[in-house]
């Protein structure tokens, strides 16, 4: 599979375009991840959190009904069944705990759908290290049930008030956070974003999903899929479970994105769709952007996905022909929802929705699919109510 070069690049995306008063933070941070990383210690540790305390493997399931009703077999990856309720904390028990081997005290975070928010308060409270979280004011009214757990669970909510108030803003300012407080803090990024080494590390500490599923597909139907599913914001989840099937060319790995009101609309989260190249976040990869260089406003029902840019490596594997992207929009994506909630009993994540509703429309393409179901509906619950206000439940 792929791996960024000596500076952090897969092909020409990715890099490290950051404050020079951050160089030293990043280089730190490489130094303890590539060490810790074979660490005999650190290893049997983290492993013992993600089975005692996260809940892995979590299961492969076999969507009988939605399979009935599409004419294929199709397959859930049940990250909805993590603790706290999406593949989240994967990655941040595993920076957490790379955090306090390195000696930091303080963790902060920038959170959208708020699961990012949860999963660091819970590692960071099993860890015991002080929390603080970065959360745009239109996110937490849109997620009031995860800003309550963030704070059950002994973390600080920082409200951000600038920009569009939502998941771009609070990574600025959790950036900033940063650059003040360098040398006790430690920056836990959610996504597969950010400058290197951070998309790397997300997806190491993420590929454990890719891992388990390889293993539980040939349990299951003696023969790897023919499709793998993921939605896409930053590209967490779906380069945790795309990793170990890169080099499988017999596999075919689509990413799907927030099609938001319509791609022509300019209302989306589409970054790998419409976007064009260049730097946001202390990377090079692909963003919404005008003509000027300035980020444009995203747009998606699910906050998880609204993001103006997409990992590095996403973007190198889209360009080089290895991943097929494509977008869903919020309608598409709710009557996904309430499909999944109705034939299979599991409410999705308006998220994952988006996958599953790729996985319904091309399943006559496959006879065998996996969709990462990466995280659960609960946070989503009222936004589905008010947009289902006055419309016919399917």
């Amino acid at each position: 599979m792929s791996l960024p070069d000596a500076h952090g690049k897969y092909g020409r995306y990715g890099g490290k375009f950051a404050p020079e008063v951050l160089m030293p933070a990043l280089e730190e941070l490489e130094r303890s991840f590539n060490g810790f990383l074979k660490d005999d210690r650190f290893n049997s540790e983290l492993s013992t959190l993600l089975h005692d305390f996260a809940g892995r493997p979590t299961p492969l399931y076999l969507a009988k009904n939605l399979s009935e009703l599409c004419g294929s077999r199709i397959y859930l990856k049940r990250e909805d069944l993590v603790h706290g309720g999406a593949h989240k904390l994967n990655n941040t028990l595993g920076q957490c705990l790379l955090a306090k081997y390195m000696g930091k005290k303080r963790i902060i975070a920038e959170t959208g759908a708020g699961q990012h928010g949860v999963a660091t308060a819970m590692a960071a409270a099993v860890i015991g290290l002080q929390c603080e979280i970065y959360m745009g004011t239109e996110d937490i009214k849109r997620q009031r049930l995860n800003v309550f757990r963030m704070e059950l669970l002994g973390a600080r909510v920082n409200p951000v008030d600038s920009g569009s108030r939502t998941l771009k803003d609070a990574i600025n300012d959790a950036m900033r956070d940063w650059v003040t407080n360098v040398e006790d803090t430690y920056y836990l990024i959610g996504s597969v974003v950010g400058p290197h080494p951070y998309p790397l590390i997300v997806r190491e500490f993420q590929r454990i999903i890719g891992r388990e599923t390889k293993e539980q597909i040939l349990a299951a139907e003696g023969r790897l899929p023919d499709a793998i599913i993921a939605c896409v914001g930053g590209g967490s989840n779906a380069l945790g479970i795309f990793s170990d099937f890169i080099e499988d060319q017999s596999v075919s790995l689509i990413g799907v994105e927030a099609g938001g009101k319509g791609l022509a609309t300019g209302e989306h989260g589409a970054s790998l769709c419409a976007g064009t190249e260049g730097v946001l976040h202390g990377m090079y990869s692909k963003l919404l952007q005008d003509e000027y260089g300035q980020i444009k406003q995203s747009h998606s029902f699910a906050p998880g996905l609204d993001y103006p840019g997409v990992g590095p490596e996403l973007a190198y594997l889209v360009d080089s022909g290895r991943v097929r992207v494509d977008s869903a929009t919020d309608e598409e994506t709710l009557r996904a929802f309430e499909l999944l909630s109705m034939k299979e009993g599991i409410i999705p994540a308006l998220e994952s929705a988006h996958a599953i509703h790729y996985a319904i429309a091309h399943a006559n393409e496959w006879d065998l699919i996996v969709v990462n179901l990466s995280g659960r509906g609960d946070k989503d619950i009222f936004s589905v109510a008010d947009a289902l206000k006055g419309k016919e439940v399917i």
